[in-house]
C-alpha cells in the first residue's frame, strides 16, 4: 500500500480510499453483505481510509461502516460530514454551532467510536458566520470527539474566510479526468498551506469506468437519472447531460487504448490519473464488493508517462470534452 502524509494532521493515509456514499441509498444498488466484505479485504489489503457522511443516508451508511469494520475500528481513519440535506434549514444547509454539536454525537453513536478522524462541512452554510462553525469544530477537538476538521466543496475564498478563524487542517473535493477546477485555485492554495486533499469521484461517477453505453439508462433513485434526488446539479449538466454524455462516452473508449499499453483496467489507469497530482492525499472510490477493492489497488506502484498525459488531454479535445467546466459543482 502507499501511504501519503494527510497534510499536518500527522495521519498517515492510503492512497486509496473507500468512499461509502453508495451504502447510504440513492447511487445504484450495493448488498451490505458485500459491502462489508469489501471493508475487511480493504483492510487487509492496507487501505486505511473510510469515507462516510450523515447525509447518506442519514445515519445508514455510518451505521454499515461501523458494522463493517466492527472490532477493526483502530485500523481505520474514519472521515465523516455533517452540514447538508436538512429538512428544516435554509437550502438544506445548517453550520451553526447547535447542529455541530447535535450531529457529531448522532455520528459517533452511529459509527459506534467515541472519535471521528476527520470531521468535514459537507457544503458551505453562507447563513451562518463561517467563524462560528469553525469554533464549534475546534471545541471538538480539543474535546477529543475529533482528530482534525476539514471543509467540503467551499470555495477558495471561502476556505479563506474559514481558516482565518482555525486552521482547515482537510479538504475534499472532485477530482478526475473529466472533473480539473480544482487545479486552478483551490490545488494551489492546498500545496502552499500543507492541507491534506481528499478527491472524491475519482472515477467520475462511474463514467470513467467504461462500463456505461449509448442506451445506458439509471434506476429513477439513482442521482445519475434525471429524475434522481441529486440531478439538479452542475455535475450532473457535465458527466450525464445531453449535451456532454456522448462526447464523454466516445473519449472514455478511447482512453482504454492507453490503459491497455500499461496492461491496466480503464478504472486503475483512471485512478492512477487521478493519484498523479501529488496534492491528492487520498483518492476515494466506491466499493461494492472484494473484487472491486482489488482492482482498484492496481492503480498503485507505477506512472504514467508525460507523453501518454498530453495523449489523454488531445482525446479529450478531439471530443470537445470540456475538463474545466466554469460552472461550480452545485446549482446557484
Amino acid at each position: 500500500m502507499e501511504y501519503r502524509s494527510f497534510g499536518q494532521t500527522g495521519i498517515q493515509i492510503s492512497a486509496i480510499g473507500i468512499g461509502c456514499w453508495e451504502i447510504g441509498g440513492g447511487y445504484g444498488s450495493i448488498e451490505e453483505a458485500e459491502f462489508i466484505k469489501a471493508v475487511n479485504y480493504a483492510l487487509d489489503r492496507g487501505i486505511n481510509c473510510f469515507d462516510t457522511a450523515e447525509a447518506y443516508g442519514f445515519g445508514a451508511s455510518e451505521k454499515s461502516l461501523a458494522k463493517a469494520l466492527g472490532k477493526r475500528r483502530k485500523e481505520a481513519v474514519i472521515t465523516t460530514k455533517f452540514g447538508v440535506g436538512y429538512q428544516d434549514a435554509p437550502n438544506f444547509r445548517d453550520g451553526s454551532r447547535k447542529r455541530v454539536m447535535e450531529s457529531i454525537e448522532k455520528s459517533l453513536r452511529n459509527l459506534e467510536t467515541d472519535f471521528v478522524d476527520v470531521y468535514l462541512v459537507h457544503w458551505p452554510d453562507r447563513n451562518t458566520p463561517f467563524e462560528e462553525t469553525m469554533g464549534a469544530l475546534d471545541d471538538l477537538v480539543k474535546q477529543g470527539k475529533v482528530r482534525a476538521v476539514g471543509l467540503s466543496n467551499f470555495k477558495l475564498e471561502e476556505i479563506k474566510r474559514c481558516m482565518s478563524a482555525r486552521r482547515v487542517d482537510v479538504v475534499q473535493y472532485c477530482w478526475n479526468m473529466l472533473d480539473r477546477r480544482m487545479e486552478t485555485e483551490i490545488f494551489p492554495y492546498c500545496r502552499e498551506h500543507n492541507i491534506g486533499v481528499m478527491a472524491y469521484g475519482s472515477l467520475a461517477y462511474g463514467m470513467l469506468t467504461g462500463a456505461f453505453t449509448e442506451e445506458m439508462t439509471f434506476d429513477k433513485s439513482d442521482w445519475r437519472s434525471k429524475r434522481g434526488q441529486l440531478a439538479n446539479l452542475n455535475l450532473f449538466q457535465h458527466l450525464f447531460g445531453p449535451e456532454h454524455y456522448l462526447k464523454n462516452l466516445r473519449a472514455v473508449a478511447e482512453l482504454k487504448t492507453i490503459a491497455q499499453r500499461y496492461g491496466k483496467t480503464l478504472p486503475q489507469f483512471a485512478l492512477r490519473w487521478t493519484l498523479s497530482n501529488q496534492v491528492i492525499s487520498t483518492a476515494l472510490v466506491g466499493c461494492r464488493n472484494p473484487h472491486e477493492v482489488e482492482d482498484n489497488l492496481g492503480a498503485l506502484g507505477w506512472s504514467i508517462s508525460e507523453a501518454d498525459m498530453k495523449e489523454i488531454d488531445a482525446i479529450f479535445a478531439r471530443h470537445g470534452v470540456v475538463t474545466k467546466p466554469s460552472v461550480w459543482l452545485e446549482t446557484e
